[in-house]
């Protein structure tokens, strides 16, 4: 097998998730704890490669699934449903998918998950000539990513969170010839030894041509060293449900943003948007917004501006920029997760 063209390239774990919403409390010992809302979805590196793809970039996946129902209901969902790339992503016989329980509450969540590790590392799926215009790529994991960078992919990178509590700033040190740093604030400050995000921003910014620090419901800051511009964005007034995969939308918009050329500033509040849709969904990648759900809104702070609203005519003059970028024509509804291991949805096509 050949390798072909990317627009960008993920790696990772696929998990089967199911996710909990609207719990009135965490579950104690001895205590039964009813959720008010349910959604399954292919969940951990399947987040980012949805988010991408409904975005509109040609997405490749290299992973593993496991032989097992979650399995294959998760590589159907991506592939006939999310159109992922999923050529180097083999099945692995006697290797069951990993799992992840989600529970929402109090505008955060918890997990548990169980699995182990892809039998095979994803530098070695990855199939020779395979190129791409970007790649996102966590730090701490296999740099399969490196031969792409070479032939002249973006690097997107990205820390996963260190439950040993070392946070060893030698891991900064593999972000040579990285593009982008897109860490949380608590991450940032941790590996920077510094005291604030902003501070943890201006260290990240002289490694990197472009250093982003998310600061949840906060919003974003980034700074772009060769142009020497900083942006702080705050985050969108909406109901959060399920922070489930805000992150990975956040990231997937800010590469389709940077591989359109635009400001920082429209990247980072198309970032903010993004992952600011995705939170008023529960299921995690199925969460994802498409371009038909950045319509949707644009099109009611339209409305609600000429109504009078004070915080749609704030929002529309600051994001006035979308009807220049969100494609032309009709824009097809996307999936949402479901209470259940659910059919592909009976839903139209998604455009091409």
């Amino acid at each position: 097998m050949t390798g072909r063209s990317f627009d960008v390239l993920v790696a990772g774990m696929v998990f089967a998730d199911l996710v909990f919403t609207e719990l009135p409390n965490p579950p104690a010992p001895g205590t039964e704890v009813w959720a008010g809302g349910m959604g399954t979805s292919p969940g951990g590196i399947a987040n980012l490669a949805v988010a991408l793809s409904r975005l509109g970039l040609d997405t490749g996946l290299i992973a593993g699934f496991g032989d097992d129902g979650y399995g294959q209901w998760c590589r159907q969902v991506l592939t006939e449903q999310e159109r992922v790339d999923t050529s180097m992503a083999p099945t692995f016989e006697g290797w069951h998918t990993p799992v992840t329980v989600s529970m929402a509450y109090a505008g955060d969540r918890a997990m548990v998950t169980h699995g182990h590790e892809t039998p095979v590392p994803s530098s070695r799926l990855l199939i020779p000539g395979t190129t791409a215009r970007a790649v996102i790529a966590e730090l701490d994991g296999d740099p399969w990513w490196q031969r792409l960078r070479t032939s002249g992919a973006l690097v997107f990178a990205d820390v996963g969170w260190d439950g040993t509590g070392a946070w060893d700033p030698c891991v900064l040190d593999r972000l040579s010839g990285c593009h982008c740093f897109m860490p949380n604030d608590r991450e940032a400050m941790a590996y920077t030894r510094t005291h604030t995000a902003e501070e943890a921003l201006e260290v990240l910014g002289e490694r990197v041509p472009l250093a982003v620090v998310t600061l949840g419901a906060e919003g974003a800051i980034a700074h772009e060293s060769g142009s020497g511009t900083w942006v702080r964005v705050p985050g969108l007034p909406v109901p959060a449900i399920d922070p489930t995969g805000a992150g990975d939308c956040f990231g997937a918009a800010l590469v389709v943003g940077t591989l359109g050329g635009w400001p920082l500033d429209a990247r980072l509040k198309f970032a903010t948007l993004t992952a600011g849709l995705a939170v008023q969904q529960f299921g995690g990648s199925l969460a994802a917004p498409g371009w038909g759900d950045v319509a949707d809104w644009w099109a009611e702070q339209v409305r609600s501006a000429a109504s009078g609203d004070p915080v749609a005519t704030r929002l529309r003059e600051e994001y006035g920029f979308l009807p220049d970028i969100i494609p032309a024509g009709t824009l097809s509804r996307v999936r949402r997760a479901e209470a259940t291991i659910a059919k592909l949805a009976h839903l139209p096509e998604r455009p091409s």
